[in-house]
């Protein structure tokens, strides 16, 4: 099927009754989209104009802002993509659960449902959402446990995100600030839109981790904390929605890019609840380890047998650690099974109820 003509100007349409028309005119460049930009962005918000400072200076996109070009970047990178086939919380997730990228999409949607009424630069917010978790490892959390000794004052994947994994794409230095310090345990970043983004992975996972470890049957709807079924609601869609508006609400009025203390109080119970139910219970512990195990012992033989990875600069034990974080889990297991004979019944398993 190679299209349809026929039009009165001899174009090709992709379907035979194509209607679907527009005034003709001059497609609006990036600058005319930029200038018309400065009145609906918040006094405080970032904007695209005198931003667009990489490491490697570039022309600007004829019609793309650079934070549009960064989205862009990294929404088509291998580091994104990968996401599909790395741990968000249970190892070889089930249907319909979670991956690292389902995951950077929601924070995606959350942070956006957040940063579009308040007057924030939505592309910059995307961009930040889509990166902030290419840094991770397989196997989830556990993977920045196993390769800690590997990397000087430890592995961190805000930072490694930032830092390594995206350091090809020529991100902008905005972008990458709110990449690297997404965690809350990080320096606050630069800008309005990487705050927003914080706030936004953590209302994610909060939520959708107990819809999947419901699903799982690892804990019960009935379980959640009275003050978070209360204040916030049962189901994934009125959590979400509660702490986006709670969120709108509180910048609104105070400028300040955070949550008022009654929800906030909430999604802090919540949180707690998931770490004590799901991420930090015996059955979770046991697959964390299993990976830990893995994880270093193939850094090891990498780091020992370099003619194993595509020739890449730096020292063998930092292409082995690079090359390892970069694995989905399911490469990750079959590297282990072939090249180290591993034991199949010292892998991650996935769910265990």
């Amino acid at each position: 099927m190679e299209g349809y003509g026929g039009s009165p100007q001899d174009l090709t349409l992709a379907h035979r009754d194509s209607s679907a028309r527009i005034e003709a005119a001059p497609a609006i460049s990036r600058a005319a989209r930029e200038s018309s930009q400065a009145t609906p962005l918040a006094i405080g918000a970032t904007r695209a104009v005198g931003a667009g400072d990489r490491q490697r200076p570039e022309e600007p996109d004829e019609f793309r802002s650079c934070f549009e070009r960064d989205r862009d970047r990294i929404l088509h990178s291998n580091a994104f993509r990968r996401l599909a086939g790395k741990t968000q919380v249970f190892v070889f997730p089930e249907d319909h659960m979670r991956t690292r990228l389902t995951h950077a999409l929601e924070v995606a949607q959350v942070a956006v449902g957040i940063a579009r009424p308040l007057g924030l630069n939505v592309a910059l917010v995307e961009a930040i959402a889509l990166g902030h978790d290419c840094g991770h490892g397989p196997g989830g959390h556990a993977s920045e446990e196993a390769l800690d000794p590997f990397v000087e004052n430890g592995f961190d994947h805000a930072t490694w995100g930032a830092d390594v994994s995206l350091a090809s794409l020529n991100l902008c230095v905005e972008t990458l600030d709110g990449i690297r310090n997404h965690s809350w345990s990080r320096p606050a970043p630069a800008t309005p839109e990487g705050e927003v983004v914080s706030w936004a992975d953590r209302i994610a996972y909060v939520c959708h981790d107990f819809e999947d470890a419901v699903s799982a049957g690892v804990v019960e709807v009935s379980d959640l904390p009275r003050i978070v079924a209360t204040r916030c609601g049962t189901r994934r869609g009125q959590q979400l929605g509660t702490f986006i508006n709670a969120m709108i609400h509180t910048v609104a009025s105070s400028g300040v890019i955070g949550m008022d203390a009654e929800h906030a109080e909430a999604l802090a119970t919540f949180r707690a609840f998931d770490y004590e139910r799901i991420y930090l219970r015996g059955a979770s512990r046991d697959q964390a380890e299993r990976v830990v195990v893995m994880l270093r012992a193939l850094v090891e033989h990498y780091a020992a047998h370099p003619e194993l990875i595509d020739e890449q600069p730096g020292e063998p034990l930092e292409r082995a650690v690079a090359y390892v974080a970069g694995m989905t889990d399911r490469f990750a297991c079959r590297s282990a099974l072939t090249l180290l004979d591993w034991p199949e019944d010292r892998l991650p398993t996935g769910i265990d109820r």
